[in-house]
């Protein structure tokens, strides 16, 4: 999937997470198994401190089972 600056611009202004940033943690999800609960953790603590969003265990559980799970959305950049 191929994502245009404008994408990365709606991300940005709504996380204030830049584009590099974005890339860097996708590389390493690329470079992961993204079925690897560790590996998914370490993004959701990371992604969370750097947008100050706090994300409480029950919630990082829900977001690692819908990715192991395939339950994530195909067109996600109508998520933003």
């Amino acid at each position: 999937m191929k994502f245009g600056d404008d994408f990365f611009k709606k991300v940005e202004k709504k996380t204030k997470v830049d584009k590099n940033t974005i890339l860097s943690l996708a590389q390493k999800l690329q470079n992961g198994n993204m079925k690897d609960e560790n590996t998914l953790r370490e993004v959701i603590d990371t992604l969370s401190k750097m947008t100050g969003k706090k994300v409480s265990k029950e919630q990082s559980d829900k977001i690692i089972s819908k990715i192991v799970n395939d339950k994530v959305p195909q067109n996600v950049d109508k998520m933003f």
